[in-house]
């Protein structure tokens, strides 16, 4: 009489479906364990660690003590920086948005005629989007807006006598507006790949029927291009909600005159270490996360609206 059922002796129960799953997808658990423990050590871990901290009272210098939710209450109720930084940030993204993915067009559709040497232009333009952010470009944009700059100088040659461009409250965030539309060259390369996607014969036709550039340009490209524009849009949403650098520089971390470039994440920096508040910096975090999440799901259930897919 056998003694062994399916190949298991007698008594012995034979492995649960985890085990025999772990068992043949260990070489690729192993092959993926360096970014497994990026991510729970240096992402999700410390993120929790956050949120706990946002619901205490933390100074580095001793420990935590739980608050409940009164930096959040404080937040909305007593803190006037917050309000400043909420208004200078969203300001910063209706104007620097738009205008990025406006310019990245156009300079887009120029690129798309076919000119001679594209490669070259291509590498020029993409080239602001790869030293933008840097601290070196920060203090070059910050000399060429002061009142003795490279900016006033020329229009001195006009006979215009310009502001102080960076210790203006009127004029400082736009210093900064400008900055980030010269970084254009990430969501211009993106689109040139979407215009290069779209049929020619739909132009063709066009033209056939009498369509002006403007009508092709309305009836044709845009609509075709919208799954691009959807993507930059999200992107580059995300990335001006997370603009740092050229605040904290331009402004030399005070947030600029009367906080008119105190940015939200600069206005968070502040908190956490200069301060020293952890906890209410942490709570701060935590809200520009859910804004950030909270405009991106927003334009994911606006998309069966004005974006269109292929079928």
């Amino acid at each position: 009489m056998e003694t062994a059922t399916n190949g298991w002796e007698e008594g012995r129960r034979p492995p649960s479906r985890f085990a025999e799953g772990l068992r043949r997808n260990l070489p690729g658990y192993l092959f993926l364990s360096p970014w497994l423990i990026g991510f729970f050590c240096l992402t999700l871990g410390p993120a929790l660690g956050s949120l706990y901290l946002s619901f205490t009272d933390y100074d580095l210098l001793s420990a935590p003590r739980f608050a409940g939710v009164s930096n959040y209450v404080h937040m909305a109720t007593a803190d006037p920086n917050f309000g400043a930084a909420m208004k200078v940030t969203f300001l910063y993204v209706a104007l620097s948005v738009p205008l990025k993915l406006a310019f990245a067009l156009a300079v887009a559709m120029m690129l798309n005629r076919g000119m001679r040497g594209l490669p070259v232009y291509r590498a020029i333009f993409y080239l602001p989007s790869l030293l933008g952010a840097s601290v070196a470009i920060a203090v070059l944009w910050r000399q060429l807006f002061a009142a003795d700059g490279l900016v006033n100088d020329l229009l001195w040659v006009f006979g215009i006598e310009g502001p102080s461009w960076i210790s203006n409250p009127n004029y400082s965030l736009y210093t900064l507006v400008i900055l980030s539309v010269w970084q254009f060259g990430s969501p211009m390369i993106i689109f040139l790949a979407g215009l290069r996607q779209i049929p020619a014969d739909m132009y063709e036709a066009a033209s056939i029927d009498g369509a002006s550039k403007r009508r092709q340009f309305v009836k044709i490209t845009l609509p075709l291009l919208t799954p691009v524009i959807f993507f930059n849009l999200v992107i580059q949403t995300i990335d001006a909600f997370k603009a740092f650098t050229p605040a904290f520089i331009v402004s030399g971390g005070s947030g600029g005159p009367i906080n008119s470039t105190l940015f939200y994440t600069l206005y968070l920096y502040q908190e956490a270490f200069g301060y020293f508040r952890m906890g209410y910096a942490s709570a701060l975090a935590w809200v520009l996360v859910a804004i950030i999440a909270g405009f991106t799901a927003l334009s994911f259930l606006s998309t069966k609206y004005w974006v269109h897919y292929d079928d």
